[in-house]
């Protein structure tokens, strides 16, 4: 992922140094195992440990001759070595085992990131749905005036995804925190499942149950797909705000610091440049999941058509959404509603968003659910070409039966939303685990 959009925390995870440490760690590792079972010298284990861990430019170097990364590693790790325990590094495993079992940890610290940046997304989310909601505003489908709602909902609706997110990323993390140390083809031949106990127990990592030369790559794929939901829930936020930020709807805009500039040509223009930037970044988390479904089926035991894809889609996407979640909770947390806008947009339905509640109206006055839907779509039609309000119509309809205090009660707004108290109970007693 280009720099512009890499947060130290998550960039620091899939360094390419940090990548060449976790490697060093899986042969540390392999190296005591084999040292308990009586295989190899004592001391081994600590002189690599102690030894240098080969740099991204060494490595490069190496594989210059040996054109494999991993061996490059492996020789360069064995020289620093030195001595007698040089010639233990890597003894009885095979390069998956070292790489997948890093990739493994790797992707458990990334997907911990993640986790708790959803969980402070939520919280902000929470936290602004608790402060609207009561603030009224038109509800819209298809684009449409539908009926009245407030701002806290529609907040309340994100927090609740963004909740099922957090056990989405937590299901994917254990599905992705394993390893494997089972040999070329997964059947211990060389490497005693001892060894992978200690490795898989010292890492936090799980153990495949029945690896091939690799650990199977539906796991990684549940990752990509997770991480492209999650991806999906920051694009629906961001098309909102898109669309309520609209010059002609402007209820909601992102904050806009002192010296900023909307653009480089009109003065005027304060764009959701951000909101605009995370819709753009979902496309990207849709794209890495595509790969990650391809990689899933390999040749036999395997082959390395998944290895480069891997090597872009799994850093680039955790990448990705970190930035992306990180950012979206300070849009969340800047922005600025337009409680009288809000109002405004609300009255200038005139009356349309209140249909439902006179057409239940006039069922409950004895009407046949048709004949009130006639009544009262003939008055809406009258309105949308412009002729009054929806209320002031029925109420002189003199064919209508109803008296005017009755009309005013289907147009008080309080009535289409007292039910939401319900959903912010909800709200207020979620835990996030």
């Amino acid at each position: 992922m280009i720099e512009r959009y890499t947060l130290p925390e998550m960039g620091a995870v899939w360094s390419e140094q940090r990548r060449l440490e976790m490697l060093k760690r899986v042969e540390v590792l392999a190296l005591e195992a084999w040292e308990k079972l009586g295989r190899v010298p004592e001391g081994t284990a600590a002189a690599v440990d102690a030894a240098p861990c080969p740099t991204p430019e060494q490595v490069a170097e190496r594989e210059k001759v040996t054109n494999h990364d991993l061996a490059a590693f492996v020789d360069l790790l064995g020289s620093a070595a030195g001595g007698d325990a040089a010639a233990w590094v890597h003894y009885g495993l095979t390069s998956s085992d070292v790489l997948d079992t890093a990739t493994g940890a790797q992707l458990a610290e990334a997907t911990d990131l993640l986790i708790d940046a959803t969980r402070n997304l939520f919280e902000t989310v929470r936290r602004r749905a608790m402060e609207h909601r009561e603030t009224l505003m038109v509800g819209r489908t298809h684009g449409i005036w539908a009926e009245p709602t407030t701002f806290g909902l529609k907040l309340a609706g994100w927090a609740f995804e963004l909740a099922r997110d957090h056990e989405r990323l937590a299901a994917a993390r254990r599905t992705v925190a394993v390893g494997k140390i089972s040999g070329a083809v997964g059947n211990y031949a060389h490497v005693p499942p001892q060894v992978e106990a200690h490795v898989c127990s010292r890492m936090g990592l799980d153990i495949e149950p029945a690896s091939t030369q690799v650990t199977a790559r539906d796991r990684h794929a549940q990752f990509l797909a997770t991480v492209a939901l999650v991806g999906a829930t920051m694009e629906r936020i961001a098309t909102e705000i898109r669309h309520l930020q609209r010059s002609e709807v402007g209820e909601v805009r992102e904050a806009f610091g002192e010296g900023q500039k909307g653009s480089s040509a009109m003065p005027h223009k304060r764009n959701p440049i951000l909101s605009e930037r995370l819709t753009g970044m979902a496309r990207l988390l849709r794209g890495y999941s595509q790969v990650g479904l391809e990689n899933v089926a390999l040749w036999h035991e395997r082959d390395i058509s998944h290895s480069s894809a891997e090597r872009v889609v799994l850093p680039d996407a955790s990448i990705t959404l970190h930035y992306m979640l990180t950012k979206a909770q300070s849009l969340i947390d800047g922005l600025v509603v337009d409680t009288d806008r809000m109002l405004a947009n609300l009255e200038s339905t005139n009356g349309l968003v209140y249909s439902q509640a006179a057409l239940l109206g006039l069922v409950g006055a004895g009407r046949t659910r048709d004949e009130a839907y006639r009544v009262v779509q003939g008055a809406a039609m009258r309105v949308w070409e412009g002729e009054g309000t929806l209320r002031d119509l029925l109420v002189s309809d003199p064919e209508l039966g109803v008296d005017e205090s009755t009309v005013d009660s289907w147009f008080a707004a309080g009535g289409v939303i007292r039910g939401t108290d319900v959903v912010f109970e909800r709200l207020s007693g979620l835990t996030l685990e």
